[in-house]
């Protein structure tokens, strides 16, 4: 019985899969990119690594002036003087100001600090705290001058590259400062150039890890350069192999997804977070805690020297606590709430300022600082990360701008109230911690985002929170 089925006479040889190099032809953009970049592997550790370290000089330059603007002590040469027909009695318990200059004698060398140097030992509040409130005045209209940049004309890794080299250049310019105003304006001129590091570098970062493809994609395109979108692509391909796939070829034969294009003003993105009524909320919120842990992350270094003792051992031991709560974030941000995390975190820093000043053991007293401002530095981080998922990609390093610029408010009235609060530590721990406290509590109007995806732009971010669309897009 003949078979109803006979095989054919001639069998098709049998094929190999087609090469890698031609499988990109039925991937979209997005997912080639996603093939090509791969899992998190060294080169993307490497260049978040490198971008990260922007903050290495940045943090140098924001506390330099905790050393540089102390009051340093000063010793009697004489237990009496006499002066026009007055006998003065010099004692450590004397006014300075009502002593006579030959009285008394700094106890280190005259150029040691600002106050020694040009004698403003007996200046105002507002006059001694302005260089330390000039460099982040200057960071904060640096940010609301340059920030918008990042995300429009220059971009992020331009700006970074500006911003660094204009803080260095004239952060070694004061050093020949002839008087308290020279040296505040070029204070100034450093926190100006300093303002975009962190926001720049952050997001940087952030967008390296995640390899998010429409991150490089619009990043790029959006703005015309194509060629340098495909050079960051292919110093970016995670092995040769994926590297064949990126040929010249490739990017010229790719249609890209049409869109309407736009221009990019330099303040679209924060007309587009005022409008949307969502994304305002959001940004008020972040703005507010931003301010209060400013306020104190950056006020409580600059007065260590109100407090009893020593002011080395303790900003040593401030930056040991600093580094400490940003390595136990590390290990522990995948498992924290973001919401409860930062309310709980502002209110045990508030506490812990207040309590810095009414307990008077010095052990003690030592301790309850470094736990407020342990607290302050792992809020601030948690708020940072906070922050870039509550906003989609097109607007992301705005709104970080602005929280940091809020945060930079705060920073800039703290040094302020150190100095009023010199023989009254109400007047500026007492307040840090108030403002902390209440502050803090407006997160729980915020979203939890813990464990969400981030999104590209404003329409997805409406889409998938339920939120209403009104309109404005940057997509």
């Amino acid at each position: 019985m003949t078979d109803p089925n006979p095989p054919p006479m001639l069998t098709a040889p049998a094929t190999s899969p087609p090469p890698l190099v031609m499988q990109h032809q039925l991937r979209s953009l997005d997912d080639t990119i996603e093939h090509c970049i791969g899992e998190f592997g060294w080169k993307q550790f490497l260049q978040s690594t490198l971008i990260s370290f922007a903050w290495f000089f940045d943090a140098q330059q924001s506390f330099i002036s905790v050393f540089t603007d102390a009051e340093p002590k000063w010793s009697c040469n004489n237990s009496t003087s006499y002066n026009n027909s007055h006998f003065f009695s010099c004692n450590a318990t004397s006014n300075i100001c009502q002593l006579p200059k030959t009285s008394w004698s700094w106890d280190s060398p005259v150029r040691t600090s600002t106050i020694s140097e040009w004698s403003l030992q007996c200046a105002g509040p507002i006059i001694r705290g302005l260089p330390a409130s000039s460099f982040l005045l200057g960071c904060l209209v640096g940010g609301l001058v340059l920030a918008t940049l990042a995300d429009s004309n220059i971009g992020r890794k331009n700006m970074l590259v500006l911003s660094s080299l204009i803080m260095s250049l004239f952060g070694a310019l004061t050093t020949v400062s002839t008087n308290i105003w020279m040296y505040t304006g070029l204070r100034f001129v450093s926190g100006l150039g300093r303002s975009t590091i962190g926001t720049c570098s952050l997001v940087l970062a952030s967008e390296l890890c995640t390899s998010r493809p429409m991150n490089l994609r619009d990043g790029f395109s959006s703005r015309g350069r194509k060629e340098e979108f495909a050079n960051t692509l292919k110093s970016l391909a995670s092995s040769p192999q994926h590297l064949n796939i990126l040929t010249e070829n490739f990017f010229e034969n790719y249609k890209e997804r049409t869109t309407k294009s736009r221009e990019h003003h330099l303040y679209t993105t924060i007309k587009i977070l005022l409008k949307k009524g969502w994304a305002f909320k959001r940004l008020i919120v972040v703005m507010l805690v931003g301010f209060s842990i400013g306020m104190a992350y950056y006020g409580m270094p600059f007065g260590l020297g109100n407090l009893s003792f020593n002011l080395y051992l303790s900003v040593t031991l401030n930056a040991l606590s600093e580094s400490l709560s940003s390595s136990i974030l590390f290990f522990l941000i995948g498992k924290m709430t973001r919401k409860g995390s930062v309310v709980v975190l502002a209110l045990l820093s508030g506490i812990c300022n207040v309590m810095s000043v009414l307990v008077k053991l010095k052990g003690l007293q030592m301790g309850i600082e470094l736990l407020s401002f342990f607290c302050a530095c792992m809020a601030f981080d948690v708020l940072l990360i906070y922050t870039l998922e509550l906003f989609p990609t097109c607007v992301r390093n705005s709104a970080v701008s602005m929280m940091r610029e809020a945060t930079l408010f705060g920073g800039f009235i703290g040094p302020l109230l150190v100095e009023v609060g010199r023989k009254n530590g109400l007047l500026s721990y007492g307040l840090f911690g108030t403002t902390i406290i209440l502050c803090g509590l407006f997160v729980v109007w915020l979203p939890e985002t813990k464990g969400r995806v981030l999104f590209d732009t404003m329409e997805e971010a409406e889409r998938k929170d339920g939120e209403v669309n009104n309109g404005a897009n940057c997509a």
